[in-house]
């Protein structure tokens, strides 16, 4: 069988394996030896950022059709090799080696510098877990390709003609090989110890057995054929389509998703019972790594987790107020139950939940304006989390629009279980997927047409994130949040964020069980027994990324206090999102130096 990848490369990490982190500060692995062709050096900078992008979309077919780019390659996965990974990371050094050698950061000014400062930024945080890049779980609940591979021909391969759908049929023909690479590495990887506690199997072998019991009527297929028929074909030409692509499901996607089963089953039967990635040798350099990378900080383990243990006590005060604002007589934990349990929290059907959230977006667009100058130009749409995978994912998610406009900005909600998805929390989750949160952010970064690719398409997370939390405060400035018990909602998903700094620790670094951080957000949060339970499921396969969220949102919120002090009277909350927002997302570091560039521009 071919295998359906790219031509020897593919993204430093596998598509659907846990991403592989760095950062600016820590020096790590030496560079590899350069053995990629002459990179050019033309006189604009920006126009050598032009030539790393095209190279690195090269390498990454899953990539291009991401950002809506339908070419020869629109048929091809990433390869995940270790080759593939190899040949890509000496692509990308070569580009740093040149661009350090080619361009006096001294003599460039504005963004010119800045793209210089955050390309060395992306390149050292990308080398950072260079040693720990077989320490990731390629297969979970979170990140894994079972669930991953249907997930991207769903949702990013656009078919609008006869080529795009029979690009789609070589991409179910390429399942297979893909998987199977996967799989291998998968085994090798647990059969070294690197492999995730005993309870993440059955979420895996479920979204598994989703795709494989439906048979023929199968989320991708299902797909494929609604996709075909838009189409302006005919009934033999449609019908072939579906045909072959019923054929390639059959003989290559179905029989590798067996064997993947088939593997789970084997590591299911020796997981470890151990929850963090302490367990790991060099666990706790691993993990140091991670908060780097997550954070853009040099924060220890032991401090993030005693800022969360302050941000948690903050939060508890301000939740007393409101208890006390509505007339509730008890504790606080009991008043948790209370919201937890209560039917009037919840909505019952997923029709009514969706309806409250376009009802919130539409009120929040009208007000965007006295609070920001650049709006986000990209259609938003809201999507319910699909079947095949409800079970796993998380509670919401956002994707980025295309650029070309293609594909909308969408925010997942995942409607599995309603009794998880409490109505208290439905603005503050809304305002941070969609807009001013997520939504907005992505939009106006995406739409940053003379900055370079990779800053418009790349990220930090306690940027983007801390964005979106700050998104959620910045609601009730705005004026929202007038139901009490919405504005405690607002709390409970900041509370959510700060106790995320204290068992994502707790877990990782001081070696609490699953359990344990399980009782500490029961004890300390008012989310739902399902909510908890996924959430800290998450934080264990995907260690140290929950930390960013709270990180980042102190820092802009530090800043954005910063500026109203110093400028007093003067201060515009509209400029100062603008200086956040219009240089895409950047390290905290640098984020704090523009700030406080623009404080000093507007005292002069």
């Amino acid at each position: 069988m071919t295998a359906k990848f790219l031509r020897n490369a593919a993204l430093a990490t596998s598509a659907f394996a846990l991403a592989a982190c760095a950062t600016n500060q820590v020096e790590t692995a030496a560079a590899p030896a350069d053995t990629s062709p002459a990179v050019q050096v033309p006189a604009d900078i920006n126009d050598f950022f032009e030539l790393y992008d095209a190279a690195s979309l090269e390498l990454s077919p899953q990539t291009k059709a991401y950002r809506g780019i339908r070419d020869e390659d629109y048929g091809l996965w990433n390869d995940p090799s270790e080759e593939a990974d190899a040949a890509q990371r000496s692509m990308r050094m070569a580009y740093l080696s040149r661009m350090r050698a080619g361009y006096d950061l001294g003599e460039l000014g504005g963004q010119d510098a800045l793209s210089y400062r955050l390309f060395e930024a992306t390149n050292a945080r990308s080398e950072l877990l260079w040693p720990y890049r077989d320490y990731g779980y390629i297969f979970d609940q979170m990140n894994g390709a079972q669930s991953g591979i249907p997930a991207f021909l769903i949702n990013n391969h656009v078919v609008q003609n006869a080529s795009h759908a029979q690009s789609y049929i070589e991409r179910i023909e390429g399942i297979g090989p893909l998987l199977d690479t996967l799989i291998a590495q998968s085994a090798e990887r647990a059969d070294n110890g690197v492999m995730p506690p005993d309870w993440v199997y059955p979420y895996v072998l479920n979204d598994i057995e989703n795709l494989l019991s439906a048979g023929m009527d199968n989320a991708v297929l299902e797909d494929f054929r609604s996709e075909v028929a838009v189409l302006d074909l005919g009934e033999d030409q449609s019908g072939s389509l579906v045909t072959d692509a019923e054929v390639a499901w059959a003989q290559s996607a179905a029989p590798a998703f067996a064997r993947l089963r088939a593997e789970m089953q084997r590591q299911q039967a020796m997981a470890p019972t151990d929850d963090g990635i302490w367990r790991f040798d060099r666990g706790a350099e691993y993990y140091d790594a991670l908060l780097s990378y997550y954070t853009t900080t040099d924060l220890t383990a032991d401090e993030v987790h005693q800022i969360g243990l302050r941000e948690v006590a903050r939060i508890h005060g301000e939740m007393r107020a409101i208890m006390e604002q509505v007339g509730f007589e008890g504790t606080l934990q009991e008043f948790f139950q209370h919201t937890r349990n209560g039917d009037q929290f919840f909505h019952t059907s997923r029709e009514d939940y969706l309806a409250e959230v376009d009802e919130v977006l539409a009120a929040m667009d009208e007000r965007l304006p006295q609070f920001f100058i650049t709006l986000p130009e990209f259609e938003l749409q809201v999507k319910p989390v699909e079947a095949f995978r409800e079970q796993s994912a998380g509670k919401a998610f956002y994707q980025s629009p295309a650029p070309d406009g293609s594909r909308p900005g969408t925010y997942y909600v995942n409607l599995y279980n309603l009794r998880d998805m409490s109505r208290n929390e439905l603005e503050a989750l809304a305002y941070h997927e969609a807009s001013p949160g997520h939504h907005m952010q992505r939009s106006i970064q995406t739409g940053l047409g003379d900055l370079p690719p990779f800053r418009r398409f790349g990220g930090f997370t306690a940027y983007t994130e801390g964005w979106g939390l700050y998104s959620e405060e910045l609601g009730k400035d705005m004026g929202f949040y007038t139901d009490p018990y919405s504005d405690f909602g607002r709390l409970g998903m900041e509370l959510w964020r700060a106790c995320r700094l204290v068992v994502d620790t707790g877990m990782h670094h001081h070696r609490w069980s699953r359990e344990e951080g399980i009782a500490y957000l029961t004890e300390n949060t008012p989310n739902p027994d399902g909510d908890i339970r996924k959430a800290i499921e998450r934080y264990l396969v995907y260690p140290g990324q929950a930390t960013a969220y709270m990180i980042g949102k102190l820092k802009i919120m530090e800043l954005r206090e910063r500026a109203r002090t110093q400028l007093g009277d003067d201060f515009d909350i509209r400029m100062f999102h603008e200086v956040v927002l219009t240089n895409g997302p950047v390290p905290l570091d640098i984020l704090e130096e523009q700030v406080d560039a623009w404080i000093a521009s507007e005292v002069q």
